[in-house]
Protein backbone atom coordinates (compact mmCIF):
# COMPACT_ATOMS: atom_id res chain seq x y z
CA UNK A 1 0.00 0.00 0.00
CA UNK A 2 1.07 3.51 -0.85
CA UNK A 3 2.83 5.92 1.46
CA UNK A 4 0.54 9.12 2.22
CA UNK A 5 2.79 12.17 2.30
CA UNK A 6 0.77 15.47 2.91
CA UNK A 7 2.69 18.43 1.36
CA UNK A 8 1.74 21.62 2.59
CA UNK A 9 3.68 24.70 0.69
CA UNK A 10 3.40 27.22 3.69
CA UNK A 11 1.87 30.50 3.35
CA UNK A 12 -0.81 31.75 1.40
CA UNK A 13 -0.33 33.66 -2.12
CA UNK A 14 -1.91 36.87 -0.21
CA UNK A 15 -2.20 37.74 3.59
CA UNK A 16 -3.72 36.71 5.74
CA UNK A 17 -0.36 34.27 6.03
CA UNK A 18 1.55 35.41 3.25
CA UNK A 19 5.27 34.73 3.99
CA UNK A 20 8.29 36.31 4.03
CA UNK A 21 9.60 38.63 1.15
CA UNK A 22 13.39 39.15 -0.02
CA UNK A 23 15.20 40.10 -2.75
CA UNK A 24 12.39 40.05 -4.82
CA UNK A 25 10.49 37.13 -4.57
CA UNK A 26 8.09 36.03 -2.18
CA UNK A 27 8.08 32.57 -0.03
CA UNK A 28 4.63 31.64 -0.37
CA UNK A 29 5.48 31.22 -4.28
CA UNK A 30 8.85 29.27 -3.94
CA UNK A 31 6.92 26.67 -1.69
CA UNK A 32 4.01 26.61 -3.67
CA UNK A 33 6.84 25.70 -6.99
CA UNK A 34 9.16 23.02 -4.83
CA UNK A 35 5.69 21.70 -3.35
CA UNK A 36 3.87 20.95 -6.61
CA UNK A 37 7.10 19.45 -7.74
CA UNK A 38 8.10 17.22 -4.73
CA UNK A 39 4.11 15.83 -5.08
CA UNK A 40 4.73 15.54 -8.75
CA UNK A 41 7.84 13.07 -8.13
CA UNK A 42 5.99 10.91 -5.36
CA UNK A 43 3.13 10.70 -7.06
CA UNK A 44 4.74 9.30 -10.30
CA UNK A 45 6.37 6.77 -7.47
CA UNK A 46 4.24 3.85 -6.77
CA UNK A 47 5.34 3.39 -3.39
CA UNK A 48 4.04 6.78 -2.19
CA UNK A 49 1.14 9.20 -2.69
CA UNK A 50 1.15 12.69 -2.11
CA UNK A 51 -1.56 15.59 -1.90
CA UNK A 52 -0.89 19.29 -1.22
CA UNK A 53 -2.25 21.65 0.60
CA UNK A 54 -2.48 24.17 -2.10
CA UNK A 55 -3.23 22.68 -5.41
CA UNK A 56 -2.95 26.29 -7.76
CA UNK A 57 -0.85 29.51 -7.15
CA UNK A 58 -3.20 31.61 -6.07
CA UNK A 59 -5.34 29.33 -3.81
CA UNK A 60 -5.97 31.02 -0.46
CA UNK A 61 -6.30 28.57 2.37
CA UNK A 62 -8.56 30.15 5.54
CA UNK A 63 -9.53 33.73 6.40
CA UNK A 64 -7.11 34.02 9.09
CA UNK A 65 -3.69 32.89 10.28
CA UNK A 66 -5.31 30.85 12.47
CA UNK A 67 -7.63 29.16 10.02
CA UNK A 68 -4.97 29.34 7.28
CA UNK A 69 -2.76 26.38 9.40
CA UNK A 70 -6.08 24.83 10.95
CA UNK A 71 -6.63 24.18 7.26
CA UNK A 72 -3.61 23.07 6.35
CA UNK A 73 -3.83 20.64 9.34
CA UNK A 74 -7.04 19.24 8.64
CA UNK A 75 -6.05 18.32 5.07
CA UNK A 76 -3.56 15.92 6.45
CA UNK A 77 -5.73 14.81 9.16
CA UNK A 78 -9.00 13.77 7.54
CA UNK A 79 -7.01 12.58 4.58
CA UNK A 80 -5.25 10.16 7.13
CA UNK A 81 -1.82 11.04 6.03
CA UNK A 82 1.30 8.96 7.06
CA UNK A 83 3.95 11.78 7.42
CA UNK A 84 3.31 15.41 7.09
CA UNK A 85 5.83 17.96 5.15
CA UNK A 86 5.35 21.70 5.66
CA UNK A 87 8.06 23.49 2.81
CA UNK A 88 8.87 26.77 4.17
CA UNK A 89 11.84 29.68 3.01
CA UNK A 90 14.01 30.62 5.83
CA UNK A 91 14.84 34.78 6.47
CA UNK A 92 17.36 36.69 8.78
CA UNK A 93 18.48 39.81 9.48
CA UNK A 94 22.19 38.07 8.59
CA UNK A 95 21.97 38.33 5.19
CA UNK A 96 24.89 35.42 5.45
CA UNK A 97 22.86 33.47 6.83
CA UNK A 98 22.22 30.49 4.71
CA UNK A 99 21.39 26.74 4.34
CA UNK A 100 18.22 24.60 4.97
CA UNK A 101 16.97 23.17 8.53
CA UNK A 102 14.02 21.46 9.53
CA UNK A 103 11.63 21.95 12.68
CA UNK A 104 10.16 18.91 14.34
CA UNK A 105 7.90 18.95 17.83
CA UNK A 106 10.14 16.35 19.72
CA UNK A 107 13.65 15.61 18.45
CA UNK A 108 13.61 11.74 20.32
CA UNK A 109 11.38 11.00 17.24
CA UNK A 110 10.52 9.70 14.39
CA UNK A 111 9.54 12.98 12.70
CA UNK A 112 13.70 14.12 13.71
CA UNK A 113 14.87 11.18 11.96
CA UNK A 114 12.80 11.41 8.72
CA UNK A 115 13.96 15.18 8.44
CA UNK A 116 17.44 14.07 9.10
CA UNK A 117 17.16 12.15 5.68
CA UNK A 118 15.59 15.14 3.71
CA UNK A 119 18.39 17.37 4.88
CA UNK A 120 20.69 15.16 3.64
CA UNK A 121 19.24 14.68 0.40
CA UNK A 122 18.47 18.74 0.14
CA UNK A 123 22.43 19.53 0.95
CA UNK A 124 23.40 16.29 -1.53
CA UNK A 125 21.04 17.84 -4.16
CA UNK A 126 21.33 21.34 -3.76
CA UNK A 127 24.73 22.26 -1.78
CA UNK A 128 23.56 23.93 0.48
CA UNK A 129 24.51 23.85 4.41
CA UNK A 130 22.84 21.11 6.17
CA UNK A 131 21.82 23.62 9.21
CA UNK A 132 20.24 20.43 11.29
CA UNK A 133 17.13 19.26 13.26
CA UNK A 134 15.22 21.53 15.74
CA UNK A 135 12.98 21.40 18.40
CA UNK A 136 10.25 23.58 18.05
CA UNK A 137 7.12 23.15 19.95
CA UNK A 138 5.10 26.22 19.01
CA UNK A 139 4.81 25.78 15.52
CA UNK A 140 1.00 25.21 14.95
CA UNK A 141 1.87 22.50 11.73
CA UNK A 142 3.39 20.12 14.31
CA UNK A 143 1.36 20.78 17.24
CA UNK A 144 -1.98 19.49 15.78
CA UNK A 145 -0.85 16.80 13.06
CA UNK A 146 -1.67 12.91 13.95
CA UNK A 147 1.29 12.12 11.91
CA UNK A 148 5.16 12.08 11.93
CA UNK A 149 5.22 16.06 10.60
CA UNK A 150 8.28 18.24 9.55
CA UNK A 151 9.04 21.49 9.04
CA UNK A 152 11.39 22.42 6.51
CA UNK A 153 13.11 25.74 6.10
CA UNK A 154 14.96 24.98 2.81
CA UNK A 155 16.81 27.78 2.30
CA UNK A 156 17.40 31.46 3.33
CA UNK A 157 15.17 34.02 1.39
CA UNK A 158 17.29 36.51 2.51
CA UNK A 159 20.53 34.96 1.36
CA UNK A 160 21.15 36.29 -2.62
CA UNK A 161 22.46 33.29 -3.27
CA UNK A 162 20.21 30.68 -1.57
CA UNK A 163 17.05 33.00 -3.10
CA UNK A 164 18.57 32.44 -6.53
CA UNK A 165 19.20 28.98 -6.24
CA UNK A 166 15.69 28.38 -5.24
CA UNK A 167 14.15 30.56 -7.94
CA UNK A 168 15.91 29.28 -10.48
CA UNK A 169 16.42 25.75 -9.64
CA UNK A 170 13.35 24.35 -7.25
CA UNK A 171 13.82 20.99 -8.91
CA UNK A 172 16.57 20.97 -7.42
CA UNK A 173 15.03 21.06 -4.07
CA UNK A 174 12.27 18.63 -4.93
CA UNK A 175 14.24 16.31 -5.88
CA UNK A 176 16.52 16.82 -2.36
CA UNK A 177 13.64 16.63 -0.42
CA UNK A 178 12.26 13.07 -2.88
CA UNK A 179 15.86 11.39 -2.62
CA UNK A 180 15.46 12.03 1.61
CA UNK A 181 12.17 10.07 1.53
CA UNK A 182 12.91 7.22 -0.64
CA UNK A 183 16.04 6.75 1.17
CA UNK A 184 14.79 7.08 4.73
CA UNK A 185 11.61 4.10 3.62
CA UNK A 186 14.89 2.10 1.74
CA UNK A 187 12.54 2.24 -1.70
CA UNK A 188 13.26 2.10 -5.15
CA UNK A 189 13.32 5.42 -7.21
CA UNK A 190 16.45 8.35 -6.19
CA UNK A 191 16.78 10.34 -8.62
CA UNK A 192 20.84 10.85 -9.46
CA UNK A 193 22.07 14.79 -8.86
Amino acid sequence: MAIKIFIDQGHNPQNPNAGAEANGLREQDINFEVGMRLAGLLNANPNFEARTSRNYPTEQLGTSTTSSLQTRVNGANYWGADYFISIHCNASNIISASGSEAYVYRLDSESAVFAEYMLVGLHNATGLTNRGVMLNTGLFVLRHTYMPAVLLEIGYITNPDDAFLMSTDPEAFAIGIYNGIVVYFDVDGEIEV
